[in-house]
């Protein structure tokens, strides 16, 4: 284990925070853990610190006293925080926690991020380097905190991050064997201010001091970045499902390769169940990593074929009389709200009439971009949230607009306009947190309603939600946001 600083200051205590301690502590460390919420806030789970001989202390709403020799942040702590200013004021040397976890691990790595995407790429890398036997783990923003990999002692093979812009921000040394970046589009603005300013904290992943490093990046990414006169050190391999001068793009539903021996089709994503030109970006992003990291293409083709994307990502969520319930509860920004809408063509044999659930909480984004796509593809909008009345007046020159209390209303009121052929989609372009306590939490409504619904239809008794618990959440924990 790498040694650490003898007096260790750790800000925030979700569970990220809460395994850094236990890190810091493990190392021999003299380790104080602070959070602004009360100790009410933890209900009990702050006792295996204490047993571990960290000092907790809730409520706090400046740094505690001591001299400290480094701190380790939580990603949800925004720098704009009393607790992060005042940690700028003292001087006091500041590292993320992704950052902390990664440095004691010593694995090759590959580390993800981008706007969208970037939790199905982990998992197709995951996927793929553990079907070729090597021993993979995946962690960072995907719920597996770094640190909580280091604690477990056994080094892997292959460690694979995904990588927020929260987790960005407090980078300074980490630097992977590969970095990928997926796209950039306008998300969490709130936080960082301007586009260009969110797309120089992501492409703080790609620095290195590395002979040997790779870049992984979209075509349109990299020449955003390079328009911003950000300076990409590592080797570039490119992809695109919009450009064919990329070293792999996306044709004819045929993932083709451009360059060196992978010319010509690699792959058809009709052999998949990830749909849209997105995730075929997904899956060329991971298909260069694999071959960086020693696969064959025969390999990297078996595992995509057997990959199970996860939930709440363009997930079939159900069919009553001819109408299609699907679940994109991932979807909390526009862009990925807008790329769900353009995979609908090719779940169905037509071009879909989509009813749209939409919104949340907006995260200081604008919506008007969207308009020209809702106008030929949404025959409704059906909009929830702190952001409804906004989207409301973005989108209502181009569809209809419906505003409802809650997702189960709006869940009724696209069902009392649905007809044959029609797909209701929940694709929020918003994060969940004015109402629940996450988009799992949001999109395990949306199927338990729809579940409801297609028991009723049927003639069965309806389904009970109490163990879903859909009920509005107020004080949701923001730790995994970005």
């Amino acid at each position: 284990m790498t040694s650490v600083p003898q007096n260790i200051l750790v800000i925030g205590l979700g569970e990220s925070g809460q395994a850094a301690a236990l890190l810091a502590a493990a190392g021999g460390a003299c380790v104080t853990a602070a959070d602004s919420r009360p100790a009410s806030a933890f209900s009990g789970t702050l006792d295996n610190l204490r047993a571990a001989g960290v000092a907790v202390e809730t409520g706090a709403e400046v740094i505690p006293s001591g001299g400290f020799d480094l701190a380790v942040v939580s990603p949800g702590l925004s720098p704009r925080a009393d607790l992060y200013r005042s940690l700028s004021e003292s001087g006091i040397p500041v590292i993320g926690e992704l950052e902390f976890g990664w440095s004691h691990i010593g694995a090759p790595t590959v580390a993800i991020t981008g706007t969208n995407g970037k939790t199905t790429t982990t998992e197709l890398i995951t996927h793929m380097l553990s079907e070729a036997g090597q021993r993979t783990v995946a962690a960072g923003n995907i719920g597996l905190p770094a640190s909580r990999v280091a604690l477990g002692g056994a080094v892997p093979e292959r460690l694979v991050l995904e990588v927020s812009s929260f987790q960005l921000e407090t980078t300074t040394v980490f630097d992977p064997e590969i970095s990928v970046l997926l796209n950039i589009t306008p998300d969490h603005l709130d936080r960082h201010g301007s586009t260009a300013e969110y797309a120089r904290i992501k492409a703080r992943i790609l620095s290195t001091r590395r002979t040997d490093a790779v870049a992984v990046v979209q075509s349109e990414a990299l020449a955003y970045l390079r328009s911003l006169k950000v300076e990409i050190p590592r080797r570039l391999v490119t992809f695109s499902s919009g450009s064919r001068k990329a070293d792999l793009y996306f044709e004819d539903g045929l993932v083709m390769g451009g360059s060196g021996d992978w010319k010509g089709p690699l792959l058809s994503l009709q052999q998949t169940r990830l749909r849209g030109g997105h995730n075929a970006e997904n899956i060329m992003a991971a298909m260069a990593v694999g071959r960086e990291f020693g696969l064959s293409l025969e390999q990297m083709v078996r595992s995509v074929k057997t990959y199970r994307p996860a939930e709440h990502r363009i997930e079939p969520a159900g069919e009553i009389n001819g109408v299609i319930f699907v679940n994109d509860s991932k979807a909390t920004n526009l862009d990925a709200m807008m790329r769900a809408i353009e995979a609908m063509s090719s779940m169905i044999a037509e071009e879909p009439n989509i009813l749209l659930i939409a919104g949340g909480s907006g995260k200081g984004l604008e919506f008007h971009e969207a308009g020209p796509l809702l106008s030929r593809r949404v025959k409704a909008a059906f909009l929830i949230g702190e952001s409804r009345e906004s989207m409301k007046a973005a989108w209502s020159l181009f569809t209809s607009c419906n505003l409802a209390g809650d997702l189960e209303e709006a869940v009724m009121l696209a069902v009392e306009m649905a007809e044959i052929g029609d797909v209701v989609l929940l694709s929020p372009a918003c994060a969940s947190f004015d109402q629940f306590t996450g988009y799992a939490h949001r999109g395990d409504c949306f199927k338990a309603i729809v579940a409801d619904l297609m028991n009723t239809t049927y003639g069965a008794p309806l389904l009970s939600r109490s163990t879903t618990d859909c009920g509005p959440r107020k004080t949701a924990s923001k730790e995994h946001l970005a």
